[in-house]
């Protein structure tokens, strides 16, 4: 095994940080998760270093190590924004890893990381674009082109969830709901699993979880029935948008919400109408590598870099 053969990822969340270590070939020797030290920068520092060297002294060899991460660091100064993680933001993470690792490390958005690792050898491998899409406990997104992220000028490429609702003006939508972000009518809002269980809430007047409404859905509930059209029509809705602006080769659905078969039988036809197009074939896929999509986009920063690999 070469020096570039061995690659190390982390996914680095607010629950857990879960690193893994990938032959050249993407096969997996080893994987770990701890807890998130919450509140604790210097904590999360060790926690990964420690992750390395234990990976490093298993398998005998010093790899490459890239880290998907909340938030993003900013292209103008080097710190941390953005991050639900909040003890994250304003700080030179990278330096600071960099530090603790003894080696250059790569940082990516771990939305930016679940396109990669869907471009590599996922659902989209071989497109030329990827749009991957998390519909979790949050709701963002990622580009890849070419295998590798796309940040974009400013270091925002991608933030579909901090995005409004496209053409809002359907029951349900008015007064658009505040988000965690200070604005109103985010995309995370009405997309993610909480936001699919808030929006029931109001229209059914019962609390749900997600899981639990998509359950009454297929039991043939009713307003379990409304509300999961109500879902497929406003991702419908937020993903012609992207096709608009970016029109990607392959939409990849990541995180809890892609779960639901449904979605993939009936997104083609709720974005459809609203593509300013004369046509509408782009696949949407669910992920293939499901909630190691991530951590293993992560170590696949250093792909097609092998320059660079050797010198770590």
């Amino acid at each position: 095994m070469s020096r570039d053969d061995l690659r190390i990822g982390f996914d680095w969340g607010g629950t857990k940080i879960e690193a893994i270590a990938l032959d050249g070939a993407g096969a997996t020797l080893m994987r770990e998760r701890v807890s998130t030290p919450r509140g604790d920068y210097d904590g999360c520092l060790r926690s990964a270093a420690g992750l390395a060297e234990r990976f490093e002294q298993a398998i005998g060899r010093r790899g490459t190590v890239g880290f998907g991460v909340p938030g993003s660091p900013s292209p103008r100064t080097g710190l941390m924004r953005n991050a639900n993680s909040t003890w994250m933001n304003g700080r030179p993470l990278q330096r600071d890893l960099e530090q603790a690792l003894g080696r250059p490390v790569r940082i990516e958005n771990d939305a930016n990381c679940f396109a990669v690792s869907e471009a590599v050898d996922g659902a989209a491998a071989g497109a030329g674009m990827a749009f991957a899409v998390i519909l979790g406990t949050g709701c963002g997104a990622g580009i890849a082109i070419g295998g590798r992220p796309w940040r974009g000028r400013n270091g925002v490429a991608g933030e579909f969830g901090h995005t409004p609702l496209p053409w809002s003006d359907r029951p349900g939508e008015s007064p658009a709901p505040a988000c965690w972000c200070g604005r109103k009518g985010c995309l995370e809002t009405y997309l993610s699993g909480p936001g699919f269980a808030r929006a029931h809430a109001l229209s059914a007047g019962a609390p749900l979880t997600a899981e639990a409404i998509i359950a009454a859905a297929r039991a043939g509930e009713t307003e379990a029935l409304r509300s999961l059209d109500a879902y497929v029509d406003r991702l419908g809705r937020a993903l012609a948008m992207v096709v608009d602006v970016l029109d990607p080769d392959v939409i990849v659905l990541g995180g809890g919400m892609s779960n639901v078969d449904e979605l993939y039988d009936r997104l083609p036809a709720a974005i459809a109408p609203h593509v300013f197009g004369d046509g509408f074939d782009t696949p949407v896929r669910r992920a293939a590598h499901g909630d190691s999509s991530g951590v293993r986009g992560a170590a696949w920063l250093w792909k097609d870099d092998e320059a660079a690999a050797a010198s770590v």
